[in-house]
Parts: structure tokens; C-alpha cells; sequence
């Protein structure tokens, strides 16, 4: 599998996959919680809580490991393991580009102080179990 459909393959799953685990460090230890994405190309992105866990974890250590896209369909899902680097993303334009109504049951809305987003550039990101195919390496 070529570089190109690669890179297209997992732009289709981030396009329609929207929940995936996002892993940090915790007193040393993994701490792994499920997270909204959105995505620009390769990058990702997701809301938080400025007093969230995960806000002092990246903080110590700003490296991350998502996956997403699993289906639970079975053998053969594809899905993407994502490394990246997290870095606190204050726009006031961004948030408002990823705001929708489903998270006013955390913010007041786009203008609250307390919403945050989470910018993930990616450091290696790998398309998994297509249909059972071995792992494919994007070049980053």
C-alpha cells in the first residue's frame, strides 16, 4: 500500500470516526479516557476542561497515544494508532469552529473561560487491522 492511500485510508476513518481513547501519564502510570476528535488534515483536535486531569498531565508531559476509528465489528476493523504532541490550543476561533450543542452539557458555550482545546500534532500514526493486513506506517 502506497504512501497516498495510506494517508487516505486513515483520513476516512478520522472523517468518520469521531470518539477514540486518549492516553497520558499519571503519576507515572497510563491514564487513558475516551475523547471527542475533530481533525485539519492529520492533525488532531478536541475539547476539554481548563481544570481537567488531563490539562495538568500534558503539562508534565505533552506526548499522547490515541486510538480511534474500531468500529466493533470484529476481525478486520480498521482503526489508527496516533502519537502526537498535545499543546493548548486558546483560539477564540478554533473554539468556535468546533463548537456544537452536544457540549453544553460541559460549557456555558464557545466564549467560556473554562473550554479548552487540545491541539495533537502527530509524531507516528499507523493504520491497524486492515482487514487483518499488517500494520501500515504513515511517513510523518
Amino acid at each position: 500500500m502506497e504512501q497516498t492511500e495510506i494517508k487516505a485510508n486513515i483520513e476516512k476513518i478520522l472523517d468518520e470516526s469521531h470518539t477514540g481513547t486518549m492516553a497520558t501519564i499519571k503519576g507515572n502510570k497510563p491514564h487513558s479516557r475516551y475523547m471527542t476528535f475533530f481533525h485539519r488534515g492529520l492533525k488532531l483536535f478536541t475539547p476539554t476542561h481548563k481544570d481537567a486531569d488531563k490539562t495538568e498531565e500534558i503539562d508534565n508531559n505533552p506526548y499522547t497515544h490515541i486510538i480511534i476509528g474500531y468500529e466493533g465489528d470484529g476481525f478486520g476493523d480498521a482503526f489508527v494508532e496516533y502519537q502526537g504532541k498535545v499543546s493548548f490550543n486558546q483560539s477564540e476561533e478554533m473554539k468556535k469552529q468546533l463548537w456544537n450543542e452536544d457540549m453544553k452539557i460541559y460549557f456555558d458555550g464557545p466564549d467560556d473561560p473554562n473550554y479548552l482545546i487540545l491541539e495533537v500534532e502527530p509524531v507516528a500514526i499507523r493504520l491497524m487491522n486492515k482487514k487483518g493486513e499488517a500494520p501500515k506506517d504513515l511517513k510523518i
